[in-house]
């Protein structure tokens, strides 16, 4: 095609677009409507319907709906999350899933909800949480730079990127050399309740993400054809190590014609929907209008081969030509029922070759890890992040001495790595990441626990389009846990991390104990679907409790000292098991028999079971009492069936100050530590003796 004939159809190209917007803001408008509440965010949902319909109709994406997992094809991640009604509207239109899913929306019989995630056909992950999709897309496209290669396209807004873990994935994109990436920005100079107004103007926007290393252009975010020509070169010329941002310039509400529509959200009334609906449905007609003689002037010039394609264009874009009505009819694509094919998680390795330790041992947990994952790094589904300080998990010298592309390190920036961590996971690797057990982000790993149910809720549905397999198999590793920073301060100690993280909802959590035990646990992670692990492990070598045999069941306690009944059962995790244990000793010599339970996780049965027999128990933890806590939520949900416990013969004992209350653990080393706690083993024979008597 001569380049006159480019031009001519690029022209008609963005006429067809301008009928495709029409249709998109047709079905996002309705959406209002026909939400429970009537509420959309028509603001920045219409500002962004140019950049989104220029990328799903241009034929600038590879994209399979009928079989959205199926490997190499390119993905979209929407980080702003509150247009979801635009991409919901270009998601059925394209058929991913039916339009009667757009009606009824943010009801509890919707599972389209106020911010796209998984339980939606073709979604990967759940936004809405400013700024993190951006830093997720960055690491889908870290994923496609290896076969199958794939491109990854990002819609984020300017008010977005107030938030800090932009600006992580900004720096880190170009060190990896992402020219696969291509983040729309839709800078519509508005936020929340200030439609006209960023709280940080961003008047050198373009400037400040090009000093970064990113290719950028600026664009007028109005225009098809600006667009087109930006996108066209993203796609044309991708190889040269940049990634590529374009800032789309444009207004809160673009495209509607009531200024009402301008603001964030809205409660569409009646009225204005009706009013709204006859001006873009007059609209979609002229632009049909405008379309069909363009094809007949084209025709009167000769250029029936132009023509044609625009025609054939029209067809993918789902449009049907009338050209006696002058019109194009939407013919929204009938989508594909049923699931997706499932996938088999199980990494393979050989485990004769795993590291076994004797009972005399001492070894560091981090040389655990190295050497185990330097085993399973053999498969190529095993993919490693670090923060701060790779060297402490031992994930990175593991992978690293293996397939170094897959030992991944972000520098300083755990929200960014944990971003990363997910979209791997996403794509069916079992992925993990890593850094100090206070210094994950509560924000994003929540975020990624709600994809991670509706994955499973996808699973578990008939409906759902998600088979086994798909769920996310992420671990966060967490190093230094307990008293093990002791010399680091406040900021770094480990004692209060699983309290708070056991508000997330799906979140296994999980304390080692044992260089043994701690590779069963990783054999257990590795058969795959184990969903979200924290896993605290020590940063000081420690002795070896468990056989070389040992198999890891979650949600198990596992007896380690004593018999199956005793008037005394003391319990703990973590680095504190082996101070339980040398109480038992030391209880033994003062003809006090105890039974020693180690809880990596939390088991409420066993829990139940001992507080019902009516002997001591006490509860030792080198953290503000997790245990402890999962303990009492035990007995209050299932209080008519453990109403005989005496309470009075349970006690705890942890980091927490001696009136219970939560606090934090300043500098010391490990010996004054637990001495301060009275963690020693000395102390707790003291306990259990005065107890006792």
């Amino acid at each position: 095609m001569f380049k006159t004939d480019c031009e001519l159809y690029n022209k008609g190209l963005c006429r067809l677009l301008a009928v495709k917007d029409s249709d998109i803001r047709i079905l996002t408008l309705k959406q209002g409507d026909l939400a429970v509440d009537r509420g959309i965010h028509i603001g920045g949902a219409f500002s962004s319907i140019i950049p989104m319909v220029s990328l799903f109709y241009s034929g600038i994406m590879n994209l399979d709906p009928d079989n959205p997992t199926l490997p190499g094809q390119d993905i979209f991640v929407l980080s702003k999350g509150h247009a979801v009604s635009s991409m919901a509207s270009i998601y059925a239109d394209l058929g991913y899933f039916d339009s009667s899913l757009l009606s009824n929306s943010r009801s509890v019989e919707s599972i389209l909800n106020g911010h796209p995630g998984p339980l939606l056909r073709g979604v990967q992950i759940a936004t809405g949480p400013l700024g993190q999709g951006l830093a997720v897309a960055q690491g889908f496209a870290m994923a496609g730079k290896s076969e199958p290669l794939f491109k990854v396209f990002c819609i984020t807004g300017d008010g977005e990127l107030q938030e800090g873990v932009v600006w992580e994935a900004f720096m880190h994109a170009p060190q990896k050399k992402l020219d696969n990436l291509c983040v729309l920005i839709d800078k519509n100079e508005g936020q929340l309740d200030n439609h006209a107004q960023l709280i940080f103007p961003m008047s050198n926007l373009p400037k400040q993400v090009e000093a970064f290393g990113w290719r950028v252009f600026e664009v007028d975010g109005t225009s098809y054809e600006a667009l087109l020509e930006a996108l066209e070169k993203f796609s044309s010329n991708p190889g040269n190590g940049k990634p590529t941002a374009i800032v789309c310039n444009t207004k809160k509400g673009f495209g509607a014609f009531s200024a009402e529509m301008n603001k964030h959200k809205i409660t569409l009334g009646h009225d204005l929907f009706e009013q709204e609906l006859v001006l873009q449905e007059n609209q979609r007609r002229e632009r049909c209008l405008d379309f069909v003689n363009y094809l007949q002037y084209l025709k009167n010039q000769g250029r029936e081969e132009v023509a044609e394609k625009l025609s054939q264009a029209a067809v993918s874009m789902n449009l049907e030509l009338k050209l006696a009505d002058k019109t194009l009819v939407q013919r929204m694509k009938k989508p594909q029922s049923g699931k997706v094919p499932e996938i088999n998680k199980e990494i393979r390795y050989d485990h004769s070759l795993l590291p076994r330790y004797a009972k005399d041992a001492q070894v560091a947990a981090n040389e655990v890890i190295k050497k185990c994952m330097t085993l399973f790094a053999r498969d190529p589904r095993v993919v490693t992040v670090d923060a701060d300080l790779g060297t402490t998990s031992g994930l990175e010298g593991g992978i690293a001495a293996v397939d170094q592309r897959r030992a991944i390190n972000v520098g300083i920036a755990e929200s960014n790595m944990m971003c990363v961590g997910e979209a791997y996971a996403a794509l069916g690797y079992n992925a993990w990441v890593s850094t100090f057990c206070p210094f994950f982000d509560w924000k994003v790993l929540r975020r990624i626990a709600v994809g991670a149910q509706e994955r499973r809720e996808s699973m578990a549905s008939p409906e759902g389009w998600l088979s086994s397999g798909h769920g996310l198999d992420l671990t966060f590793l967490a190093t230094a846990s307990n008293f093990d920073t002791g010399v680091n301060g406040a900021t770094h100690m480990g004692n209060d991390d699983i309290v708070v993280y056991a508000g997330i909802a799906g979140l296994n959590i999980i304390d080692v104990s044992c260089p043994n035990q701690l590779v069963g646990i990783l054999e257990w992670i590795m058969k795959g679907n184990r969903g979200l692990n924290y896993l605290r492990i020590m940063r000081a070598a420690s002795g070896v409790i468990y056989d070389p045999d040992f198999k890891f069941e979650y949600g198990k306690a596992y007896r380690v000292h004593g018999e199956d009944s005793a008037k005394v059962y003391l319990i703990s995790s973590g680095r504190g098991v082996h101070e339980v244990l040398g109480a038992a000793k030391l209880l033994k010599e003062k003809g006090v028999s105890v039974t020693v339970f180690d809880m990596p996780s939390y088991d409420e049965g066993k829990m139940l079971d001992l507080a019902a027999t009516g002997s001591l128990i006490f509860v030792v933890e080198q953290n503000n009492g997790f245990i402890w806590n999962q303990f009492g939520r035990s007995l209050l949900r299932l209080k008519p069936k453990v109403e005989k416990v005496d309470l009075n013969r349970i006690f705890s004992r942890n980091a927490n100050t001696p009136e219970g209350e939560y606090q934090y653990i300043h500098s010391a080393t490990y010996k004054q530590l637990i001495a301060r706690f009275g963690l020693t083993p000395e102390k707790i024979t003291e306990m259990v003796l005065e107890k006792i008597r």
